[in-house]
């Protein structure tokens, strides 16, 4: 018996360690996800993907292929380029919290903030979290909204919140 108890035990311990170990960072969920491929593709061509794999924690405000579809084509393409990167790191860095915000703890804010809360971005810009009917919506500092369509996808180092629209800076 104390044989059957020492394995089961074993196992189990074995398993928690696994599934400790193989929690995926941010960056690893978005490459997981085809919806985020123009995301890491952007991320790559800033060199950003270190930076966000690091030990956080980090809100991502992760705008989908969608949303970067909203962008004119020519110009994306131009933000892609080396000699771009930094233009693309500023606008990539400001989807970015330095914290880890879950959907609660927004909502919480909002309450506290009457509807709105300002959130310093990892590019120090200012990004405004508002409600606004019945919806969560980012407002860049150039007055453009973005939706928040989905919340708290989690990673070991941050959660992501899916956004309609790409947010700019100014």
């Amino acid at each position: 018996m104390k044989k059957v108890l020492f394995v089961f035990v074993t196992i189990t311990a074995l398993a928690i360690s696994q599934m400790a170990t193989a929690q995926k960072t941010i960056v690893d969920v978005a490459v997981g996800n085809e919806d985020f491929s123009t995301l890491v593709a952007a991320l790559k061509a800033a060199d950003l993907v270190g930076a966000l794999q690091g030990d956080g924690p980090f809100t991502v405000f992760a705008p989908t292929n969608s949303a970067f579809g909203k962008i004119d084509s020519k110009t994306l393409n131009s933000l892609l380029e080396p000699k771009n990167k930094k233009a693309l790191a500023n606008i990539l860095t400001y989807h970015v919290i330095p914290s880890k915000l879950m959907a609660n703890d927004v909502v919480a804010a909002l309450k506290k903030g009457k509807g709105k809360v300002d959130v310093k971005a990892l590019n120090g810009q200012t990004l405004t979290v508002l409600s606004k009917n019945g919806k969560i919506w980012l407002k860049d500092q150039n007055g453009n909204y973005s939706e928040i369509v989905a919340t708290d996808v989690k990673g070991s180092n941050g959660v992501i919140h899916v956004i309609d629209s790409v947010v700019m800076p100014k």
